[in-house]
């Protein structure tokens, strides 16, 4: 059982007799307290992806929950619903694009890496990455003599996020983005 401060992003716990996901940590250290940080953690119930918010402090103890991670790529999209395929034994899984539209901004159909996230066999999430390639489908022209340290701009990717560019980099151009801190981090 690991304490609250080495429970990861992305984790999955079982709280309150229920399977949470975590989407997002904050930590902080108030002041006055004996040494003792608190955990803000943001929790999606994995059956009805109801959001609960919950503070621990760093040494109480949490069940980590049973998580499977299946590589995949993305199939198709069914209304309501985003199709992934598993790579290697070609499962298909559905997975609510609400739920998952944060992740979808990082998806195209050829991005590597992507995994599908399951808890007791039922898939929960997607696992991406730490950076990804996508084109750019919009941005204002380059500008001659721009250098890659000058003035960013905004750039429209075809998956439909934003991301700041340099200014010499043009539509069509094929970019990698950082998916933690959605940043530019060079051309692909």
């Amino acid at each position: 059982m690991p304490k609250a401060s080495e429970i990861k992003k992305n984790s999955a716990i079982e709280y309150d007799g229920r399977v949470y996901f975590v989407r997002d940590i904050e930590r902080s250290v108030p002041q006055g307290r004996a040494g003792g940080s608190l955990y803000r953690m943001r929790l999606y119930d994995v059956v009805t992806n109801n959001k609960k918010d919950e503070t621990f402090k760093d040494s109480d103890m949490l069940n980590l929950a049973d998580l499977t991670r299946r590589p995949a790529m993305f199939s198709y999209a069914d209304g309501e619903e985003c199709v992934f395929m598993d790579s290697e034994d070609f499962t298909q899984y559905s997975l609510n694009r609400e739920a998952i539209a944060d992740e979808l901004l990082f998806i195209s159909e050829d991005t590597p890496g992507v995994t599908v996230i399951l808890v007791k066999d039922a898939p929960v999430a997607l696992g991406l990455p730490p950076t990804v390639d996508l084109d750019i489908a919009e941005t204002d022209p380059s500008i001659k003599g721009g250098s890659a340290t000058a003035r960013t701009k905004p750039a429209t990717l075809s998956t439909g996020l934003v991301v700041q560019v340099p200014e010499h980099i043009s539509t069509g151009d094929r970019i990698k983005v950082n998916v933690d801190e959605r940043k530019f981090v060079g051309r692909a």
